[in-house]
């Protein structure tokens, strides 16, 4: 199984970051998440290929039209928030407001029920499973939250399982698409995303993919926009993360793209037999 995912959300989105922290300062930078996301289109219909959009509420309501041009193409719909905060940053209300903020507007736009979720920087974490409990009570039954590896912004490296699962937590369930990993080294590694597939030579994703039996991965507009602006005050290592292989991105998972099929994550949903599912108790 080998699941194809855009979080759509414009190049200055970046979190814990002193000058692009909320909507008041994204209204300051050039918007390209519409021109890069009419690309991203451009080429899964080239290759036949469906994905799931994780959209963020505010890029929906900033760009009217954006929401129903990816359905209207044949593609799965999530939401990524309204405003690309931290959960663990939140209190629990703060969360859900912005949750149904997020809910209204796609719905609006979509006219139907939206029920996938994926938190920004994969922000659930051992300290903020109490979204779980707000994603279940606002009707969310698909979560691709969880990053069972070390990351900066969030993940659970104790997360005990690599493939999709059921995840109970204090009287709810939810169906969860973990982020995969590899073991590299004795280490948990990610290759099938983000910064991460423009980091790792192409031999080893392609390796890795032919033997894997599931495959989270996760990429977002500004990931194939060798052209977008570059924010002068990001230190060097995180300047690293976010430009290193941006100017053979795109070719690199158009390749991947032709070598392998993948599918939207209501399609794989539809096709796991949740009663022989791990149970994964949190």
């Amino acid at each position: 199984m080998r699941i194809l995912t855009f979080d759509i959300e414009d190049w200055y989105h970046f979190l814990e970051h002193r000058s692009t922290r909320n909507e008041i300062q994204w209204k300051d930078y050039e918007p390209r998440v519409r021109k890069n996301t009419s690309n991203i289109l451009e080429f899964l219909e080239k290759h036949n290929q469906k994905a799931t959009f994780f959209i963020i509420g505010w890029v929906a309501k900033n760009n009217p039209g954006l929401v129903k041009d990816i359905a209207d193409a044949g593609h799965d719909i999530g939401m990524h928030s309204y405003g690309h905060q931290l959960v663990w940053q939140q209190t629990p209300d703060e969360f859900r407001q912005d949750l149904l903020r997020n809910i209204g507007i796609l719905e609006d736009q979509l006219g139907y029920k939206v029920d996938k979720f994926r938190a920004p920087g994969f922000s659930i974490k051992r300290n903020s499973l109490w979204a779980l409990e707000i994603l279940a009570e606002a009707g969310i039954s698909i979560d691709a939250s969880i990053f069972p590896a070390a990351r900066a912004h969030g993940g659970m490296p104790s997360f005990p399982n690599n493939f999709p699962c059921l995840i109970n937590h204090k009287g709810i369930s939810i169906k969860e698409f973990p982020i995969n990993y590899n073991s590299l080294a004795g280490i948990r590694t990610v290759l099938t995303g983000g910064g991460y597939f423009r980091f790792w030579p192409y031999k080893l994703i392609q390796h890795y993919t032919s033997v894997s039996p599931y495959i989270m991965s996760y990429f977002h507009p500004r990931d194939f926009d060798a052209m977008q602006p570059h924010l002068s005050d990001l230190g060097p290592f995180r300047r690293f993360r976010a430009y290193y292989g941006l100017n053979d991105a795109q070719q690199k998972l158009e390749r991947w793209l032709n070598e392998f099929s993948f599918t939207d994550l209501g399609t794989a949903d539809a096709s796991i037999d949740w009663a022989k599912a791990s149970v994964i108790n949190l």
